[in-house]
């Protein structure tokens, strides 16, 4: 990865005054340099690499720890639970107490918790270490996502930057493929482990090259009533939508936890209609353009993972392969993905976010429908490849702009809580999608009397490619935020535009949002 080379534009080619407001930049009024985006890149990949790793190791840990079915689902289930139900409380915090802060906190969290999965001797300590890896990645996400967003200005360099965050991605989730299932040959200990150097360097790296919170960070108050509401609700959404599949999405017990996850969200809304300092503001969650990004994302990732899902099934279950093939096989997405995401940010900077995001769901779309020609005994090169690299072109144009148009237009103050609503939308749209897809697989099969290998496969790949039409018909909110005109710094300070709250384009930036203890 050339990341000097095509990193983001150093210091010295900034205009005389800074060329920028204090939104566009980092408290330092200059854009970090490349190995500060490096450290970003980092983490992210190393999250990636933590969603991915270990699914393949299941099967070992399930015989050494000697785990029901029932329990080793939430190795997997437990992360999600933590990371869906804590990213707004992670972004809002990153945004009042400040986001190298959190970032390098959360960042040393995710690597103890990492050695104590590593060290688990029973199947509970395990659960507990990943359910508080995903708290953790809850926080860190939003945090890095937020240090990207603030410090490196609108257009060709927050593309960049968020190109590349896009490909540590990519790269991430791929290579947790590769390397789990490699290190489950010798010990899934190892798995657990491996996300830790990646932490260490990231702590050690951040610490010293990511800028300053400024000094109004930990000063702001966070709506503990907020808080707490929508993180109940959260949890029990995620926990009820991960608990469906085996007792029944009509049962009791699932209702109950959705009636309780509805209840608690509804009361959190109330919340934040009366509070002076709303955790989310109300206004904040009908932002056209955010609605759009956050509806589009939820289908996306809802997709891809139900794809990567019944992909990893065939591949083992009909074709036979190893679970090291069958990561093997996604390789090629990822290396179509991390070749084309550096320049999809900054086509998306220059042609529009919104129709870089239409095109990609349109390429995804129809890599899924693609998936539809499998048979028990397809060539990988004629049949399967062409969805991966198919597959793997449409997420580079789609996640950079996802991400670029998330956040266009929103005050810096809002960076971290933008990027945890996209997030938690996409982890939710995830753990959705999938369940729906395992419910149609399983009731094919099911309906087939398990006389065919491909039974339930059809219908549950076309669920996924009607997600994506869905999404993509859910860009059509999406729109490129109105040009705007630079403001020298030194011209802001003396107009007082740079502390009273206006952004570069006129707009007060608490008024934007609504904020009642916003400036006037």
């Amino acid at each position: 990865m050339t990341q000097q080379a095509r990193g983001p534009l150093p210091a010295k080619d900034v205009p005389a005054g800074g060329g920028r407001t204090a939104s566009q930049a980092g408290p330092t009024g200059a854009t970090p340099g490349a190995l500060a985006l490096l450290t970003l890149c980092a983490a992210h990949f190393m999250d990636a690499i933590d969603l991915s790793d270990v699914g393949v190791a299941l099967p070992a840990i399930q015989r050494d720890l000697g785990m029901p079915p029932a329990s080793l689902q939430w190795v997997i289930s437990a992360y999600t639970l933590g990371y869906g139900g804590f990213l707004l409380l992670g972004g809002r915090t990153a945004d009042l107490l400040g986001r190298r802060r959190t970032f390098l906190t959360a960042v040393a969290v995710f690597a103890v918790v990492s050695v104590l999965g590593a060290i688990a001797p029973s199947s509970g300590l395990l659960i507990a270490a990943r359910l508080f890896k995903g708290m953790a990645a809850g926080f860190l996400a939003p945090a890095a996502l937020s240090l990207i967003t603030t410090n490196w200005p609108e257009g060709p360099e927050r593309g960049r930057a968020l190109g590349w965050y896009a490909t540590a991605g990519a790269g991430g989730f791929v290579g947790g493929l590769v390397l789990g299932g490699a290190l489950t040959e010798i010990s899934w200990r190892l798995v657990f482990a491996l996300p830790v150097p990646l932490a260490v360097a990231a702590l050690i790296a951040g610490s010293r090259l990511l800028p300053g919170d400024p000094a109004s960070a930990g000063r702001g108050r966070i709506d503990i009533a907020g808080a707490l509401t929508v993180t109940g609700g959260l949890l029990l959404c995620v926990y009820a939508i991960a608990q469906a599949p085996e007792h029944g999405w009509t049962s009791a017990r699932t209702l109950a936890l959705f009636a309780a996850a509805l209840i608690l969200l509804a009361l959190f809304a109330r919340v934040e209609a009366r509070s002076r300092t709303p955790l989310v503001p109300l206004s904040f969650l009908t932002r056209r353009q955010s609605v759009g990004a956050n509806l589009t994302i939820f289908a996306m990732w809802g997709a891809y993972t139900s794809f990567a899902f019944l992909a990893t099934l065939y591949l083992q279950n009909v074709l036979g392969w190893t679970p090291l093939e069958t990561a093997g096989a996604f390789i090629p997405l990822g290396l179509v993905n991390g070749a084309v995401a550096p320049f999809a940010g900054r086509l998306a900077a220059r042609f529009g976010a919104h129709r870089m995001i239409a095109t990609g769901m349109l390429l995804l779309a129809a890599s899924y429908a693609m998936f539809l020609r499998i048979g028990p005994d397809s060539s990988f090169v004629s049949v399967v490849l062409p969805v991966m690299l198919l597959n793997g072109l449409g997420t580079a144009a789609t996640f950079p702009a996802l991400n670029m148009s998330a956040v266009t237009g929103v005050p810096d103050r809002d960076q971290g809580l933008a990027g945890a609503l996209l997030n938690t939308f996409m982890q939710i749209g995830g753990a959705v999608v999938l369940a729906v897809v395992t419910a149609v697989a399983e009731a094919g099969q099911r309906a087939d009397g398990s006389t065919d290998p491909l039974a339930g496969y059809v219908p549950a790949t076309a669920i996924v490619v009607g997600a994506v039409l869905a999404g993509l018909a859910a860009t059509a909110l999406i729109r490129n935020a109105p040009v705007r005109t630079a403001i020298p710094t030194s011209a802001a300070v003396r107009s007082g535009t740079a502390s009273s709250g206006i952004d570069r384009s006129g707009i007060d930036k608490g008024e934007h949002h609504g904020h009642p203890h916003s400036p006037r």
